[in-house]
């Protein structure tokens, strides 16, 4: 049996967010489990056509799972970065499946908030890492997806209330609960500012774009000209010691 670690993640344009996020979970990962080989793949086609006009490659997961068959691995453990049981995670786990024949197993973790305590983990990370004042809301934005898993989004912001984190709102850029609704929740709750942050991997063009620039249809603009001034701290979930924690338990949990 030759064993190997497979890091597969959506993907980002943004080197600098890559490096302190996608590189930072790969490195734990290695440091870890340094006489397992590490690879890594990522699931945007998008992204790393992108990245190709730039002179980069990225593996798809078909290219890694090709060159993990070429090096004699036999059994693979997965450790997706993605959020959620979503579309990307369905993907991946659609290539994984196409090739699985080729090996002698394959294994997959679950991805990052997969249950309530994963939830209430990050939670707490985010909310320990971004300093906020008496009178300031800490709203997360998340993604947001037509899949059933956004539910997840709504929960979480419950959870942050029921835990003691009444100043925590979740939220998402491509869904529900959206900024409208956010808003709403923020001047119910009597506070009187706004701080943005991603509840994303990665701090790429979500982040920077839609969340924190100033242009008039960001979250920043938006919930100032509300009459809510805002402020963003522009960082990835993989900046959080508890999230990289997180993440290598849900490897250590299939290994």
């Amino acid at each position: 049996m030759k064993e190997a670690i497979l890091v597969v993640s959506f993907g980002t344009t943004f080197e600098d967010t890559r490096e302190k996020n996608i590189t930072a979970v790969l490195n734990r990962v290695a440091a870890a489990h340094p006489d397992c080989p590490v690879y890594e793949a990522w699931t945007s086609s998008m992204i790393m056509r992108a990245l190709e006009k730039r002179g980069q490659h990225v593996d798809n997961v078909p290219e890694a799972l090709a060159k993990m068959h070429a090096d004699g691995i036999t059994d693979i453990k997965v450790l997706p970065t993605h959020l959620l049981y979503g579309d990307e995670y369905d993907k991946m786990r659609a290539f994984l499946d196409a090739d699985a024949e080729k090996f002698s197993s394959i294994t997959v973790a679950a991805p990052l908030l997969a249950g309530d305590d994963d939830l209430r983990t990050v939670l707490s990370a985010v909310a320990e890492g971004v300093e906020t004042a008496e009178d300031e809301a800490l709203v997360l934005m998340g993604h947001g997806t037509p899949h059933f898993c956004n539910t997840v989004y709504a929960a979480m912001d419950y959870h942050a209330k029921a835990t003691g984190l009444k100043h925590v709102f979740v939220g998402t850029v491509e869904a529900f609960p959206d900024l409208e609704a956010l808003m709403d929740a923020v001047r119910a709750a009597g506070y009187r500012r706004v701080v943005l942050t991603p509840l994303m991997l990665v701090a790429g063009d979500h982040a920077n774009n839609d969340m924190a620039s100033d242009e008039p249809d960001s979250w920043k603009t938006q919930f100032t000209e509300a009459g809510l001034p805002a402020r963003a701290v522009i960082r990835g979930l993989g900046e959080y010691g508890k999230v990289l924690n997180l993440y290598q338990s849900h490897l250590d949990a299939i290994l």
